[in-house]
């Protein structure tokens, strides 16, 4: 029995840091570091996860190469279960040169991979079935996957009585709704970034933004905002939670955690104030560090810090 099951996109990162200019044509540039970590939204979700101490699992596509057998090994090590994970093996695995900023902000140069060869028959509902929540990770970046083969998925798992969530992607072919729309009626949660929900929905505001999630059939709407925290929104309830200050490194798969945080509470039977509170101190741990995972803490870490934090401010 998994609590979560983390279903999309898997990548290796190669991470260098600082790099704010790139170097001319035939020249090379030195960085302070360069490193290889897990990357792609369904992996830093689910290693996020684990280390929170939900028990997690991985459903997606890798090649039969060293970057897939990187990926597979990263992942068990940190304890998630690889049972669903494919391997292809015509596609290389999905991979990103991400360009760290001096103020860590972020460049990325992506290759697509075996990411792009998920589709429906690749979903092991066995797996799905097993879990108490399937979260779609990385939506408009599964071409063989996105639209209605993810919505078909998606009612198969309510069907078998699994919550369901899903987190977005950029959409660098602009097809926004069009691919999401069919999905929406089968969300309990949709937790993308502020950037990507008003693409989505062609609004500004983010409570606009979530009224249209909401009339499209998203059960509760949790928007990413960066600097400005987070907003929440569902049928009775309404939430603006601020973030949790932090001297940043690597700002690297701050929205990732930030959905691990949020489905950690869903897990544990949270309200949403508090879901919202601890995914957003999920976050601000995550980018403490260099990599989309590495900063990322146990629950009672986490719960600690957001009690000092509170603590400080009601002095």
């Amino acid at each position: 029995m998994y609590d979560v099951t983390c279903l999309g996109i898997l990548v290796a990162d190669v991470v260098g840091k600082p790099v704010d200019n790139i170097p001319e044509r035939g020249k090379l540039m030195l960085v302070d570091r360069m490193e290889l970590h897990g990357g792609g939204c369904a992996n830093s979700t689910g290693i996020g996860l684990t280390k929170i101490g939900v028990k997690t699992a991985v459903i997606g596509k890798v090649g039969d190469d060293g970057f897939g057998d990187f990926v597979i090994g990263n992942l068990t090590r940190n304890k998630v279960d690889c049972t669903g994970v494919v391997r292809d093996k015509d596609a290389a695995t999905s991979s990103t040169m991400v360009l760290v900023h001096g103020d860590g902000e972020r460049s990325f140069i992506h290759y697509i991979g075996a990411n792009g060869t998920l589709t429906e028959a690749d979903v092991d509902f066995g797996v799905v079935k097993s879990s108490k929540i399937l979260h779609i990770a990385g939506s408009f970046l599964l071409p063989g996957f996105d639209g209605e083969p993810t919505a078909r998925v998606l009612k198969k798992a309510k069907e078998l009585g699994v919550t369901t969530s899903l987190d977005t992607a950029w959409d660098s072919r602009g097809n926004w709704m069009k691919l999401l729309a069919p999905c929406l009626p089968y969300v309990d949660y949709a937790v993308p970034s502020i950037e990507e929900a008003r693409m989505v929905t062609g609004k500004h505001e983010p409570e606009d933004v979530a009224a249209v999630l909401l009339d499209y059939g998203v059960g509760t709407a949790a928007l990413k905002m960066g600097a400005k925290g987070c907003y929440i929104r569902s049928k009775d309830i309404e939430l603006h939670i601020p973030i949790y200050k932090v001297d940043v490194v690597d700002a690297l798969g701050a929205g990732d955690a930030f959905a691990a945080g949020f489905l950690a509470g869903l897990v544990n039977g949270w309200d949403l104030e508090r879901t919202g509170k601890f995914a957003n101190a999920t976050g601000a741990f995550c980018v403490t560090a260099l990599g989309a995972t590495t900063g990322i803490k146990d629950r009672k870490t986490i719960e600690d810090f957001i009690a000092e934090r509170e603590y400080a401010e009601n002095r």
